[in-house]
């Protein structure tokens, strides 16, 4: 059989189809959109690049921080969720039976299959002020009026004076659960491929020796899955940032997002050069945190080398 190792001109052409393919639909627009973060609007139609830096100046205005901060606590938080929910979830797949897992995995997968613009006019139509959550709530407050009056406690007026529908929509916390519901597999499914390559010995030999079970987790189940929990947070996190449909009708026009600024520069102010301004912006946070994971890793492989 012929060695092809050392033939350079092979791998050039099974490489040369993806390097062209990023070059022209990555590489260069991504280019495109730097020079016009250095440059001007000279007509409605025309950008001149001057290479100021008016337009990252711009960025420190207060409202546009303010916005910036805003989609940094909402997509911190939005992590923090998902991390709480996706990391016993992750682990009830992981310690599965070997007929239950793909079935478990399928059920994290399934949102998948259906737009996003399709699960979020569904959201719409659960958390609305006549959505099903509310109709939920208002059948358990009627339950609750009828259990009064069987006790005869009417006048005590314990339940007020009437129900009042829960506000999701258009507030902070309709887009927190917007972006976690759309966000959660991205979170489950990292932490569960760090679970599944654990030794499950040690969890067992930490209890032998008369651990606890909240001992056990704090001490050796999330060290052992800690890498997959920083990256999981990280691709929840990146694109939680990002976020634009989702703040956009979640949000009423009440809670904009960074992305939803940066949409109105392309599409309505007709202000390229900030708009790219912002999204780079936004990619260079990206580069830091990934740059931030790298330095992770290469310290943990540095001490897993020094035991």
């Amino acid at each position: 059989m012929q060695d092809i190792s050392g033939k350079k001109s092979v791998f050039f052409a099974f490489s040369a189809p993806t390097f062209i393919w990023l070059t022209l639909f990555f590489v260069v627009p991504l280019g495109i959109i730097w020079l016009y973060s250095f440059g001007e609007n000279v007509t409605i139609t025309k950008i001149e690049t001057t290479w100021t830096l008016d337009n990252y100046r711009r960025i420190l205005e207060p409202e546009i921080l303010q916005l910036i901060g805003r989609s940094f606590w909402l997509a911190f938080v939005s992590t923090v969720i998902c991390l709480f929910v996706g990391f016993p979830m992750a682990l009830v797949i992981a310690t599965a039976s070997f007929k239950a897992k793909p079935w478990l995995l399928l059920l994290i997968m399934l949102p998948f299959w259906t737009n996003l613009l399709i699960r979020t006019y569904a959201l719409l139509n659960i958390l609305g002020t006549r959505g099903r959550l509310n109709d939920v709530l208002r059948w358990l407050y009627e339950r609750a009026e009828q259990f009064q009056a069987m006790l005869g406690l009417e006048r005590l007026n314990l339940l007020g004076d009437g129900f009042t529908p829960l506000t999701l929509l258009g507030t902070p916390a309709g887009v927190i659960y917007g972006i976690v519901y759309v966000s959660l597999p991205f979170t489950i499914l990292p932490i569960y491929s760090a679970l599944e390559r654990m030794d499950n010995s040690l969890l067992e030999a930490s209890m032998d020796l008369g651990a606890g079970q909240l001992q056990t987790a704090r001490n050796i189940l999330i060290p052992l899955a800690m890498s997959g929990i920083v990256t999981a947070a990280i691709i929840t996190f990146i694109p939680a940032l990002g976020q634009f449909l989702t703040p956009d009708l979640l949000g009423r026009g009440q809670v904009d997002m960074i992305a939803n600024v940066i949409e109105r520069q392309f599409k309505k102010a007709n202000d390229w050069p900030f708009g790219s301004a912002i999204s780079l912006t936004l990619l260079y946070a990206t580069f830091i945190l990934l740059a931030l994971r790298s330095f992770y890793d290469a310290a943990r492989s540095k001490r897993e080398g020094r035991m």
